[in-house]
């Protein structure tokens, strides 16, 4: 039974992954967990981060044998000679495997053709886990560009829409659209994050340095170290010590300037990104704030237009007072015999007196811009 649950946890553990060679050769395997953890060194709590299932936010993770990237819709594990990746269904994905494909194989073969020219391009020069992990950068920089551009064409519309008109349909749009800035720019500033973590420590980026390591690891610095002290004249190197004090100070800053390059490049581009969704956001403000205005506006009308109510209501109930005591079962002398006339001018009185007492409350009003002019 216990060989039996064992299997089974093993079945559940294998994934397809994608292993693409530095020749350019892609192969589709069947891996668990326990496999790629001896092939590239990595911690079980590395693979995590590239559970599909699992949300975790943009990472770049560069360890001792292999780098961990986790980008957007790219899931893959970066060393020194292949690039396992985790298939996505996303539409980039396949955008990505074709420009993967078209330029690990592109960049080698022009390197065997040159390697005797006396050639400075900087894609030539690249190892292979940076043209890997360039692929990956430059993948999710398409994707988070085409998102914007597409949360652009559909948001200016929307909101000139909105402040022109405010109904409830234009307000779902903008709150849907408020909703993905907000998810997109959280997206921009973890990629940015993680370049940004990576140009600020030269010894991260030094550990980036997979092929380098690799080559170096296979010299034996032990006897290249007695080697060396056999050949060097001991008068001679103490009267360097100047020289050697530039050499340590050489070697206390790695060389990077390559990954540098290469990552101050995406850094400036998801940085534009950010700008524009920034000019989105303060766009959105704006509209909010001159709805705001519309909206306070009405609210204004509205208190105008319940203080006239008001006041006639008032002034009418004057004039219903009036009313009021001629309809009284009392005596009044009025009534007795007395011309029509008299009555229409109590009629009128009452009628012009409210009219006045109207007019005198609106200029009352307006004087003390209680009313708008």
């Amino acid at each position: 039974m216990a060989i039996r649950g064992r299997r089974k946890a093993i079945a559940m553990d294998l994934r397809s992954w994608m292993i693409v060679s530095e020749t350019g050769e892609f192969v589709i395997e069947d891996l668990d967990k326990h496999s790629i953890m001896r092939r590239t060194g990595l911690p079980a709590r590395d693979l995590r981060v590239l559970d599909p299932t699992l949300l975790y936010p943009s990472s770049i993770i560069r360890r001792e044998k292999s780098i961990v990237v986790n980008l957007e819709h790219i899931k893959a594990i970066i060393t020194s000679n292949q690039m396992l990746i985790i298939n996505s269904s996303s539409p980039f994905f396949i955008l990505f495997l074709q420009d993967l494909q078209a330029r690990i194989p592109r960049s080698n073969n022009v390197e065997k053709l040159t390697s005797n020219d006396n050639d400075n391009d900087d894609h030539k020069q690249l190892p292979f886990e940076f043209k890997a992990l360039e692929t990956c950068i430059e993948s999710a920089c398409a994707c988070l560009e085409y998102e914007n551009q597409r949360l652009e064409e559909e948001a200016y519309p929307a909101l000139d829409e909105l402040a022109s008109q405010i109904s409830t349909l234009n307000l779902e749009r903008v709150r849907h659209i408020k909703n993905r800035l907000v998810a997109l720019s959280g997206r921009a500033h973890k990629v940015t994050h993680q370049l940004e973590n990576l140009l600020d420590d030269d010894y991260d980026m030094a550990e980036m340095y997979l092929t380098r390591k690799f080559d170096d690891s296979l010299i034996d610095q032990t006897s290249l170290r007695k080697g060396y002290s056999l050949a060097i004249d001991e008068d001679l190197y103490d009267s360097d010590e100047s020289n050697t004090f530039q050499y340590r100070f050489y070697e206390s800053k790695p060389d990077v300037e390559e990954l540098e390059m290469l990552l101050e490049a995406y850094f400036a581009q998801i940085n534009g990104i950010l700008q524009r969704l920034s000019s989105l956001s303060e766009y959105v403000d704006d509209t909010e704030d001159h709805i705001n205005i519309m909206l306070d506006d009405k609210r204004n009308q509205l208190l105008q237009v319940s203080i006239i109510f008001s006041t006639m209501s008032v002034i009418v109930n004057a004039g219903i007072v009036v009313v009021g005591l001629f309809g009284m079962n009392v005596h009044i002398d009025l009534f007795d015999g007395q011309p029509d006339h008299q009555f229409w001018a109590t009629v009128g009185g009452t009628f012009s007196g409210c009219v006045l007492l109207f007019i005198v409350s609106i200029w009352w009003g307006k004087k003390r811009y209680i009313l708008s002019q």
